[in-house]
């Protein structure tokens, strides 16, 4: 009853700090610069609320549910890296060619291919073949909300970022929260863990609704003024779309693309 009670005060006080979260987003207009990442948190307070009444009243129904939201969620939380990574390119965007995001998605989705083959958690290969593949969606985006909090962290002074920058805040979340996860399926992997199984749950809820309180925290505030990039950013930039005007110029000007041309009038 302890238990049960201890997971029915999370639920209810994650999804009370979820639409704290959302709220000083709409009053911040945070929407106008992170669309997607209002998106997600609009997702996560309705599927949770949701989640936690089909488990009231309709418990039958829920494993499917929470399939459903899973799925759902980590296509969500992959734009998210996304619309970072862009919005952290935001004072050099005019200077970017075209297609540039197209380039920053392509190497997060190839970032995320790289760790799938690394993402299988040992000890859980005996699960279904549906539920193994799950698992490994889930883990893929929590080590990939690691390293690209860990990236942009490190890389902070070089991108002239801080930790009243929205970028940072909302990656800081991220990476706190899917550290605890991970950390928790890996202890989870090992077997006869008895009443120590829930706890960790409870820890992993612990360090999400930790995320949360973090992120009103950051929202209340105003965000700093955006700085300009350090000139050894400005220059690597420079140089990548010089690089990518002067091969879009090649290929257009290569002898398959002038034969091409008449075909096409």
């Amino acid at each position: 009853m302890l238990t049960m009670s201890l997971d029915n005060i999370f639920s209810v006080a994650g999804i009370v700090t979820e639409a704290a979260v959302l709220g000083l987003l709409v009053y911040r207009r945070v929407w106008r610069k992170l669309p997607v990442f209002c998106l997600y948190c609009a997702w996560v307070l309705i599927s949770n609320a949701g989640l936690y009444t089909v488990y009231s009243f309709f418990p039958a129904s829920y494993l499917t549910a929470y399939l459903a939201e899973i799925v759902v969620e980590s296509v969500l939380e992959f734009s998210v890296l996304v619309e970072l990574a862009w919005s952290v390119l935001r004072p050099f965007q005019a200077s970017l060619p075209s297609g540039s995001l197209v380039v920053v998605t392509g190497l997060v989705v190839a970032l995320g291919a790289a760790i799938w083959p690394f993402a299988a958690i040992p000890g859980f290969g005996n699960l279904p073949p549906e539920y193994h593949l799950l698992m490994r969606l889930i883990q893929t985006t929590s080590i990939l909300r690691i390293l690209f909090f860990l990236a942009l962290a490190g890389c902070s002074q070089l991108l002239s970022i801080g930790w009243r920058d929205r970028e940072l805040q909302v990656a800081t979340g991220l990476g706190f929260y899917s550290l605890v996860s991970l950390a928790v399926a890996m202890l989870h992997s090992h077997q006869n863990m008895g009443p120590l199984y829930s706890l960790l749950q409870q820890v992993v809820v612990a360090s999400y609704i930790c995320s949360l309180l973090y992120w009103v925290f950051s929202f209340a505030t105003k965000e700093a003024v955006r700085r300009d990039f350090s000139p050894q950013m400005q220059s690597l930039l420079l140089s990548v779309a010089g690089t990518a005007r002067a091969t879009r110029i090649a290929l257009a000007d290569s002898p398959a693309a002038r034969r091409r041309k008449p075909e096409d009038q």
